[in-house]
């Protein structure tokens, strides 16, 4: 399958402006509240520039413009799976090629919040009806028969009372002449034939066999490599530099200094060029670079939890939201509990690091790589260089991963800038140490909870949180909380329970920080979740019981049925060890149970875990299942294994040999469900993430009797 970008040029050439394709896309215009999905032959008329979502050639085959980017989480399957679905083609015959970054073409294009489906399937089911019904009317009038005569199958429209077809190949030109229709109907799910069911992915043949085109395969003619040698430290600058040494190693051509901008500030590196990446790393090994740490805030792990546990005691914070009274309620409490929970800071450690690929040209800059946001990419990089958005082509790749990181603007800037200074095409590849010690991080956050009981009843809840803020990446807090307080938090909580606040208490530290899987879901679900879980012991209640009280949504109940059926809450025996958490992010809500039991050595160990997601609408549960299953793996390494530590401003992991990952051997069986319902699409990449570690401590706690409230935590020595 082609998995390239194309031009405007080359896809006029051979779009319906010539006749030979049936072209269908959307247009975005300015403060517009709805997209308008035209023909490229209409798009023309108006005067408007026009790249098409799908393209129907002459010999049937359906071309596909992908705008999100593919990076394990599946969308490379699905929206072709949608688009065959309403289209009647079999998806052997779908071409997917990835758009270039331009949001005036294609409206967002971030691959993030777990958005590429909820944000675009009733736009992907709609425009393959449309083609589909375009296609139907251009066989009626050959036919000269009632388009309600005929139907359209497997990439054929047939006559009904003869049993005539075309082919659509034969029919994309006078189809490509007609206007859309502004409505058409589309299927009930009950007769859906590809939509809903487990089909085998089209991507994993080319990342098995090699053709996949991932950041580090891109080579463009005259191309050189670059390793950078950075900071150790964000406001590291640099003293001086020696590279003689780096000069004698062979293949290396240039070595000089350079800045990339990180937010709002600057870290400083020195690059080396070579005619191989091998070259350019050995060539930077030997470096020999002084550093200025002069103001730079030499922090340790342990002060910025102190920081914040200081900060929750004596600050009341930003009000995120408010409902009722709940300090009154609080401070005249018998029943009661106050705590903290603390989450760590963590690396994404895709398994693919940081690479891209960039040429600079006076009138045009070009970029290929794995990209997660290639619309902000094309404007920052415009921005900066000063080139007109037209100019500059973000090209994307496959990625090996990203969880946010690749959504950042840093290391394409880089490779801009080095581009530019050398007058040629380069690749910068990143090492898994750069990409581990340079951050940005998902930061750190502690929290804590207050709550109080009346007749068994919550009366109040209080929380507060404190941690950066990716809200203020490029300066102080302005006054207003962190969007994301409350995220994971299930709303449903907020009908039932009369007293709420939520509160976010400002930290800044100059360590970098952004999204990573879930963003704050990952860690408030740990804290809210456990602290439900406690107010659910202090009540001297069943938790799952405890949660169907305030929880009385529909969806939620139906939800939980289905949790205590899986798992066999009711059974739960003697020496088991039973916890559970039930969250909610990016419109979908997943419910978690966790068994856990003893080892014969007394260690605990992980016996099970079921998942319940409630995402609405859904494509595939194939793929669904393997997003959750995955969002565990990465929740068990967060929770027990691994977190960034500072040690005098440095970050103290390296690599894999001590940022450590979950091994086959440490992941227990996971049972994945999907309720069926016809409710509008959520997300499914990142919201299987946040109920695991509030699971998972609830299960030792059942088991053992003792609280986790710290992440990380060692398996071994609970």
């Amino acid at each position: 399958m082609e998995t390239n970008a194309i031009s405007r040029r080359n896809f006029l050439r051979t779009s319906s402006l010539a006749g030979t394709a049936l072209c269908l896309g959307f247009y975005f215009p300015a403060n517009a509240k709805k997209e308008q999905l035209m023909s490229a032959a209409t798009a023309d008329q108006l005067g408007f520039e026009f790249n098409a979502w799908m393209r129907i050639d002459t010999d049937g085959k359906v071309t596909l413009t992908d705008h999100r980017a593919e990076m394990g989480q599946g969308s490379y399957q699905s929206v072709p799976q949608i688009i065959a679905e309403e289209l009647e083609v079999d998806l052997k015959d779908v071409n997917i090629i990835f758009a270039i970054g331009d949001p005036t073409k294609y409206g967002s294009q971030i691959t993030g919040g777990s958005s590429t489906i909820r944000g675009s399937y009733k736009r992907l089911l709609k425009l393959s009806a449309t083609a589909r019904e375009m296609l139907i009317t251009a066989a009626a009038a050959k036919w000269n028969v009632a388009a309600s005569e005929c139907y359209a199958e497997s990439g054929n429209v047939v006559h009904k009372p003869t049993g005539k077809k075309f082919h659509y190949g034969e029919l994309v030109t006078d189809a490509s002449k007609l206007t859309p229709p502004t409505e058409v109907k589309l299927k009930n799910i009950a007769d859906y034939k590809l939509i809903r069911k487990p089909l085998n992915r089209m991507d994993t043949p080319m990342k098995t066999n090699g053709v996949a085109i991932f950041g580090l395969d891109k080579k463009v003619p005259g191309m050189v490599y670059a390793a950078v040698e950075r900071s150790p430290r964000l406001r590291g600058k640099i003293k001086s530099f020696d590279d003689a040494a780096a000069l004698k190693v062979p293949g290396v051509k240039q070595v000089f200094k350079i800045q990339m901008l990180v937010f709002n500030t600057t870290r400083d590196g020195v690059v080396v060029i070579a005619d191989s990446t091998w070259a350019a790393m050995q060539g930077r090994k030997a470096l020999h670079i002084e550093w200025d740490d002069t103001g730079f805030d030499h922090i340790n792990t342990a002060d910025i939890y102190k920081a914040h546990e200081e900060l929750l005691q004596k600050e009341e914070g930003l009000s995120f939201k408010k409902q009722g009274d709940p300090d009154s309620i609080l401070a005249k409490a018998d029943k009661k509990i106050d705590v903290i929970y603390q989450t760590p800071y963590q690396a994404h450690a895709a398994m693919e690091p940081l690479n891209c690929v960039a040429s600079y040209q006076p009138d045009k800059i070009e970029i290929w790589g794995p990209i997660q946001a290639p619309d902000w990419v094309q404007g920052d990089i415009a921005g900066k260089f000063k080139m007109p958005k037209e100019k500059v082509i973000v090209n994307m790749t496959f990625l090996g991963g990203g969880f946010g990181r690749k959504a950042f603007l840093d290391y394409t800037y880089e490779a801009v800038a080095i581009s530019k200074e050398i007058g040629a095409p380069v690749q910068v590849v990143w090492t898994r140490e750069d990409d581990i010690r340079q951050g940005p991080y998902r930061a750190g956050i502690s929290y804590r909870g207050q709550g109080s009981l009346e007749n068994g009843e919550i009366s109040a809840l209080k929380f507060k949180m404190a941690g950066q803020n990716i809200d203020h990446w490029n300066g102080p807090a302005r006054g207003h909380a962190n969007e994301s307080t409350a995220e994971g938090f299930l709303k449903p909580y907020y009908d039932s329970i009369k007293n709420i606040s939520f509160a976010d208490v400002p930290y800044e530290m100059p360590l970098p920080n952004m999204w990573w899987r879930s963003v704050y879901a990952s860690t408030n679900g740990f804290a809210y979740e456990s602290f439900i879980n406690e107010m659910a012991v202090l009540a001297g209640q069943d938790q799952l019981e405890f949660r169907r009280k305030y929880l009385k949504e529909e969806r939620c109940q139906q939800l939980i049925d289905r949790l205590e059926e899986v798992s066999g809450w009711k059974s739960r025996k003697k020496n088991e060890g039973y916890g559970v958490a039930i969250t909610e992010c990016f419109d979908s809500t997943v419910g978690q149970v966790v068994k856990v039991s003893r080892k014969p050595d007394g260690k605990v160990k992980i016996d099970q875990v079921w998942a319940v997601m409630d995402c609405g609408w859904y494509v595939n549960p194939d793929i669904i299942r393997a997003q959750v299953e995955g969002s565990i793996v990465m929740a068990l390494g967060a929770a027990t294994i691994h977190e960034i530590t500072f040690k005098d401003g440095l970050v103290e992991q390296h690599n894999f040999y001590d940022y450590l990952m979950p091994r086959m051997s440490d992941m227990p069986p996971v049972e994945v469900h999907i309720m069926e319902n016809t409710a509008d699409a959520g997300g499914v990449g990142e919201p299987g993430l946040p109920p695991f570690s509030p699971a998972l401590t609830d299960a030792i706690y059942d088991l053992t009797g003792k609280r986790v409230r710290k992440l990380p935590f060692n398996m071994n020595t609970i």
